[in-house]
């Protein structure tokens, strides 16, 4: 509601503004207030943003669901792997012997 009194209120400055002035000082008047009104309502909730806790808590939070989400197949993963490691069995170099 106090954001539609003031662009009333823009509203009737500008218009009284051209009515009264000069054109291009009554333009001038009316893209300051435009722009302020703009501003205001861009800024009216600028401190009312999460934390920079909150939001590394969030990603920590998608990070353990997709991590829970990949469990089988790092699961079948894993089981590839010691099957190839057992197959290889001491016929070949093992990593630390690269």
């Amino acid at each position: 509601m106090r954001m539609v009194l003031w662009g009333a209120l823009v509203a009737v400055v500008s218009v009284a503004a051209f009515r009264v002035l000069d054109p291009i000082l009554a333009a001038f008047l009316v893209i300051l207030l435009v722009t302020g009104a703009v501003l205001a309502v861009l800024a009216r909730d600028w401190d009312q943003h999460s934390t920079y806790e909150e939001r590394e808590a969030a990603r920590a939070r998608k990070r353990a669901q997709k991590w829970d989400r990949n469990q089988a197949a790092r699961d079948r993963d894993r089981a590839r792997w010691e099957a190839h490691q057992a197959g290889r069995g001491s016929s070949g170099p093992t990593t630390s012997e690269q």
